[in-house]
């Protein structure tokens, strides 16, 4: 029912999904601090909920993934990518998920699906993620799924994306879901657009393990914000943002 990628950039770990399925992003992802799983197909949530305490505890994607898919008796209908700790990846396509099923493994990222046009989506998907270094980590992730999409993506069409994002923290730094619209992919872009209007200088500040009050006032946020939107006033960019103000 779905296609998703999984990467690291940095101390960020980001993973996108997008389906012909009501709200995948809150079916499919499940990230942590430094690991990330993608449960999907006919999914089990507690691969996605076990796997990723087991990674954050150390243990090895692989080992994680052949404990999970033994003892599931429905392992034939299942699909998982995810990363561990250490950065390496392991991937399951169960023999019975539906045509095209399959994924695939790269240095930095991994990207799996099913119900999918053909493998090309898969392979557009990995490629135009590692051609995108440079960009910032959500474009990077949004367009690399989009040249999935523009290739096939989903075999019965589109409805939902979800795109989290952890920067070496338990909880994310940044959270977008589409879960019913004609062009999911293109909402995420939308959001993230949006996103660096204010949140993301809002976010600067957010609490952290290691600075448990954040930065606990408003110093430098709104001028961050203010700054930012004179850029976008001065290159003739007008906000996507659909929140009326009054």
């Amino acid at each position: 029912m779905t296609w998703s990628l999984i990467a690291r950039d940095g101390d960020a770990i980001g993973l996108i999904v997008s389906s012909r399925f009501f709200a995948c992003g809150a079916v499919v992802p499940y990230v942590g601090a430094r690991v990330a799983v993608a449960s999907q197909a006919f999914c089990n949530p507690v691969w996605g909920t076990e796997g990723r305490a087991r990674l954050a505890a150390g243990e090895a994607a692989q080992a994680v993934l052949a404990d999970l898919a033994a003892r599931d008796e429905g392992r034939a209908i299942r699909q998982a990518h995810m990363m561990g700790a250490d950065g390496r990846f392991a991937a399951h396509t169960g023999a019975d998920c539906i045509d095209w099923a399959g994924h695939r493994i790269a240095t930095d990222h991994s990207v799996a699906g099913n119900m999918l046009a053909g493998p090309q989506v898969i392979e557009a998907t990995s490629a135009a993620y590692a051609a995108g270094a440079g960009k910032p980590f959500p474009e990077r992730l949004i367009s690399a799924m989009q040249a999935g999409e523009a290739v096939g993506g989903d075999k019965r069409g589109k409805q939902a994306a979800g795109l989290v994002i952890h920067r070496g923290e338990d909880h994310a730094w940044l959270d977008l879901r589409a879960d019913d619209h004609s062009d999911p992919l293109g909402e995420l872009a939308r959001l993230w657009e949006v996103a660096q209007e204010r949140y993301v200088h809002f976010a600067r500040g957010m609490p952290t393990a290691a600075r448990f009050s954040g930065s606990p006032t408003r110093d430098g946020i709104d001028a961050d914000i203010a700054a930012a939107e004179a850029r976008r006033i001065a290159e003739g960019r007008p906000s996507r943002s659909h929140a009326v103000d009054g």
